[in-house]
């Protein structure tokens, strides 16, 4: 399940980085950015879960 999780939160900085680089006219910069917040909300989506599993 921690894949899938990872996976969403990098298609959330995608979308993200696309939306903000198509309002600002600077496309490639917001992607990566995009790419780089994704992996960051994707990991702590998958800790999350992971915490939740198991909550000592």
């Amino acid at each position: 399940m921690g894949n899938k999780k990872a996976g969403q939160g990098m298609a959330i900085g995608i979308v993200i980085g696309t939306l903000i680089g198509v309002l600002t006219g600077n496309m490639g910069v917001w992607l990566a950015i995009g790419v780089a917040l994704g992996a960051g909300i994707g990991r702590v989506m998958v800790q999350r879960e992971e915490e939740e599993e198991n909550p000592n």
